[in-house]
């Protein structure tokens, strides 16, 4: 079964340097593809494979001798993703892929020849050398990818894809059964009569991140280190709000998935409740989407069951001890 761990990587000034060198050449990489292949497609009605698109990298090498700077599996890799990017579109389960710019979350991905060392470090191939982590659990198994990534307030992370060999739990249905309700009020209301608060992390943070917002507005250069120094800050506002957002999401679905054997949620549809302009923001601040993704990955981890009742079933018309159907509701 297949595990993801994201840990925290201290790189030096010089791996920092170097690490911003192989972000540009990933992205160039991904944006040069993703521009040939969408020509082609315009002009023939054909599309250009992923595998093609990689067999020019070599030539992209002798034209830009800068592309020789990172990491060859790296490029490689940028170009098999976009292939993946395509594939999701055209299964409809995401958007068509757009290019990349140098402003917000560069990432790049090692396919093979990362190691994991026993004093908190983590070896990479290429020049980047061995990269100070903080590794806060035991790895299990064998580690498949390693994806790393610079956030926009300046940290940098380490996605390890493990492989640790154990297949899927088949899943059961016996044993205690919940039902969630979400809400803005109260975030989660179970069927148990437990109700969990609304944290509103970004009411919390608003007046903080105001200050910050108007600091950035009035550095009206876009190019002077005054206002990257504020837009950096700025970040930070909101990487403090995500991160105490996801570390209450996380406690609150281990927490359900450790005490409950089949959770039953509704399939909200999220996108369109955001049409709603009064209720967009509190909306988009409770995460409910990313809340039942961690419910669903974390229960069928372990053999539980998670299940979403459409959003059209008239829970609020049935009688709770004889689940009838009531025709008319004061």
């Amino acid at each position: 079964m297949l595990t993801t761990v994201k840990v925290r990587i201290y790189p030096t000034q010089a791996q920092q340097e170097h690490l911003a060198q192989a972000f540009g050449c990933v992205r160039w990489v991904w944006n040069q593809s993703l521009n040939i292949m969408s020509q082609t497609y315009k002009e023939t009605g054909r599309g250009v494979s992923a595998m093609t698109m990689k067999k020019q990298i070599p030539s992209w090498k002798a034209e830009h001798e800068w592309l020789s700077s990172c990491y060859s599996q790296c490029l490689q890799q940028s170009v098999l993703n976009l292939g993946v990017a395509f594939g999701n579109f055209f299964d409809g389960r995401t958007a068509y892929p757009t290019f990349k710019n140098r402003n917000g979350r560069q990432s790049l991905q090692y396919p093979a020849n990362v190691k994991v060392l026993s004093d908190a470090g983590i070896k990479f191939p290429g020049n980047l050398g061995v990269v100070k982590a903080k590794v806060h659990r035991e790895l299990a198994g064998k580690l498949k990818t390693v994806t790393v990534s610079r956030m926009p307030d300046g940290r940098y992370y380490a996605s390890l894809l493990m492989n640790d060999g154990i297949e899927k739990p088949e899943s059961s249905s016996e044993g205690k059964a919940i039902g969630i309700d979400l809400g803005l009020t109260d975030f989660a209301v179970t069927s148990d009569g437990s109700k969990y608060q609304n944290p509103r992390h970004l009411k919390n943070h608003a007046r903080n991140l105001k200050r910050k917002q108007r600091k950035l507005s009035r550095k009206k250069d876009q190019t002077t280190n005054q206002r990257r120094k504020a837009n950096k800050a700025l970040a930070k506002v909101h990487s403090k709000i995500s991160r105490v957002r996801e570390d209450y999401l996380h406690k609150l679905s281990r927490k359900i998935v450790n005490e409950n054997q089949v959770v039953v949620v509704e399939n909200l549809a999220v996108k369109n409740m955001v049409a709603n302009h009064k209720l967009a923001k509190a909306i988009s601040d409770a995460s409910w989407g990313t809340f039942c993704t961690m419910l669903k990955y974390k229960a069928e981890s372990e053999g539980k069951i998670y299940m979403e009742v459409d959003r059209f079933f008239p829970s609020s018309h049935l009688c709770s001890n004889t689940l009838r159907r009531v025709p008319k509701m004061d």
